[in-house]
């Protein structure tokens, strides 16, 4: 299993995991933490610019922990078997430490929101 977190400046999580290109990655294996590593994308690789396949770093992931995202690419996520996830935490190794112990506070992503950026309304969950 992998869990990715958004983390732009490599510290933190971050918010906006749309077009945020640096993440990282966790191997998780029977529940344990067995690696970590930093992947980087290209612009046009980032969540917000493919619509398709996520980048190959990405590919493999089953969980995306962030601090914020907008409703489609929380369907998006959710319809490609990704578990989205946005929280308050802003430590990506505590993030990931309370996940695995079912312990992680989760916010809600906002529904049916209009994407200003793509001029449309998501209508997830109607």
């Amino acid at each position: 299993m992998q869990i990715a977190v958004t983390s732009q400046n490599r510290k933190t999580i971050t918010e906006h995991a749309g077009t945020c290109r640096k993440f990282w990655i966790y191997d998780v294996e029977k529940g344990l933490l067995t690696g970590k590593r930093l992947v980087e994308i290209a612009v046009e690789q980032s969540l917000h610019a493919s619509t398709g396949r996520l980048a190959e770093p990405l590919a493999g992931i089953n969980t995306l922990i962030t601090g914020g995202m907008g409703p489609g690419l929380y369907e998006r996520l959710m319809q490609s078997g990704i578990l989205p996830v946005v929280t308050m935490e802003k430590d990506p190794d505590a993030a990931v430490s309370a996940m695995l112990g079912n312990r992680l506070e989760r916010l809600p992503v906002a529904r049916g929101l209009h994407c200003r950026e793509h001029g449309d309304f998501s209508r997830i969950g109607r």
